[in-house]
């Protein structure tokens, strides 16, 4: 008896963790764009800082800002 209530208790147990899955997958995907995001920010504010003010450099810039916009 007490091997059927430790096999119910694990499977149960099983079934809950494997329900939160996706979610912490989905989860775990919206940091890494979070991330990427950043990443592309800060890109752009070296960019800038280093452009100083040339306009075509800065217009290069603004690819690292348009691709941190796309990932919102």
């Amino acid at each position: 008896m007490k091997s059927i209530y430790i096999a119910v208790v694990t499977l149960v147990l099983g079934i809950a963790l494997g329900c939160a899955s996706p979610q912490d997958r989905a989860y775990e995907a919206q940091e890494k764009v979070h991330k990427e995001r950043l990443k592309l920010v800060e890109e752009y504010k070296k960019c800038v800082e280093n452009a100083g003010s040339d306009k075509p450099k800065l217009e290069t810039c603004d690819q690292y800002l348009k691709a941190a916009e796309a990932l919102k």
